[in-house]
């Protein structure tokens, strides 16, 4: 899958940690850990799939049509009915329209950050950003509470994390795969996969070496919140190299053609197809991304030739995947971008497109007690903003967190004391869950 951008040192132990490590390909750069600790809330999901798009899309051209608006406004897309009656979406996303049922949209979902880096921020934790702290994924708040079995990950980033684990520590950052898988073709991670002609024996070998260099340096770093991280992270990767239920989980070959063909052929469809496999084997939370959104220009041409054909057969595929294998009740899945797109088309290009436009955007939620087939929050006669009093990412958060049976109001201590609430200005949509 390309990676669409918008805007944005090691100890002496680290680097011999990472040395040994990636001798046998296993790089895994950016994972760091794997949770053993926390504990397994009552919740109806026990997994999820974070779906972000990066760029922000427009809401007018997607789920928040406004077919009587203005021309400037309204644009060249036109309205199409689901199988919901009295819901209507995109003419360019008729694979969902077919399978409404099986989520909710959020409309006039607000905020105030225009910037990429700080709106993806805000999304992707539910917490606004502030300047001395960073706060934790989703993934990387599930992976601590909610801890996968030893030789499975339990957090998985294709092929990006949005964003890190935070206050949390490295311990509890993503596995990302750094690719995406194509259709019909083998897939697999480096570190995951033994590669370059290693074989586990000689796996094994430089594991003992590893923790021999781990006790001579041991004594100097006790108090490290990095090489704790480290510990952990070698710890599973370990476990996972030599585990045949991992290598398996990222092995899409082995479905059907007939299951993989309704995620469409493009990367983001068989990237879905993976993200069910791997929390069908146990990974509490898989973040995939499909960018491209950022239409200065050309929104129109861009939005029907690319980006939402394969957000209509990966998604469509993916809620209807999950719904055959018995994993929709289980399984949170949460889709949103930074923000959504000015109402009114700019003249930057013939066609036209729509800037960068936090006060009005959509999301979207299905699986586990997520209510499908209900539109919650109304935006105005333009999509201009809230036609009420709007939803916040913070809210979606804390229904994100319920939905798994988290607490978004528990509160964590960073590694210098200070007590930090994990969604500190959300409250649950109750909508969602009735």
């Amino acid at each position: 899958m390309k990676l669409h951008r918008t805007c944005d040192g090691m100890q002496r132990r680290d680097m011999l940690k990472a040395g040994v490590l990636s001798l046998g390909g296993l790089t895994l750069s950016n994972y760091m850990q794997m949770s053993h600790a926390g504990q397994v809330q009552a919740g109806r999901a026990d997994r999820a799939i974070f779906i972000e798009l990066p760029g922000g899309p427009s809401h007018l051209d997607t789920f928040d049509m406004k077919p009587d608006a203005a021309s400037e406004y309204r644009g060249s897309f036109n309205p199409i009915a689901t199988n919901v009656p009295g819901i209507q979406i995109s003419e360019h996303l008729p694979k969902l329209a077919a399978v409404a049922d099986k989520f909710a949209i959020l409309r006039g979902v607000s905020h105030t950050l225009a910037a990429h880096r700080l709106g993806r921020e805000y999304v992707n934790t539910g917490s606004k950003p502030i300047p001395a702290l960073e706060y934790p994924s989703y993934g990387s708040v599930i992976s601590k509470e909610q801890p996968s079995e030893n030789d499975i990950p339990s957090l998985v980033a294709v092929p990006k994390a949005g964003q890190g684990a935070g206050f949390l520590g490295i311990r509890y950052a993503a596995l990302e795969t750094n690719a995406s898988p194509n259709f019909g073709e083998p897939f697999s991670v480096r570190g995951i996969s033994l590669g370059q002609g290693i074989g586990v024996d000689e796996v094994q070998r430089r594991q003992s070496l590893l923790k021999k260099l781990d006790r001579r340096f041991s004594e100097l770093e006790k108090n490290d919140q990095l090489l704790e991280g480290l510990d952990k992270f070698g710890d599973q990767a370990y476990s996972m190299i030599t585990s045949a239920r991992a290598r398996e989980a990222f092995d899409i070959s082995r479905e059907p053609e007939s299951f993989s063909k309704q995620f469409g052929e493009e990367s983001f469809g068989q990237s879905c197809m993976l993200a069910l496999r791997l929390v069908e084997s146990g990974v509490r939370l898989v973040s995939v991304q499909l960018g491209g959104w950022d239409t200065h220009t050309d929104n129109f041409s861009k939005l029907k030739d690319n980006n939402l054909p394969k957000l209509d057969a990966g998604l469509s595929g993916l809620l209807t995947g999950l719904e055959q294998r018995g994993l929709l009740e289980t399984t949170a899945v949460f889709v949103t971008g930074e923000f959504g797109r000015t109402p009114k088309i700019n003249s930057r290009s013939p066609e036209g497109g729509r800037d960068h436009y936090p006060r009005c955007m959509f999301m979207l939620m299905a699986g586990g007690a997520v209510k499908g087939g209900q539109v919650i929050g109304e935006s105005d006669d333009n999509a201009s903003g809230p036609r009420h009093d709007g939803l916040s990412p913070d809210d979606v958060a804390a229904s994100f967190y319920h939905n798994l049976g988290i607490d978004p109001t528990m509160e964590y201590d960073t590694n210098t004391g200070r007590p930090i609430t994990l969604v500190r200005d959300g409250g649950i949509i109750t909508e969602l869950f009735s």
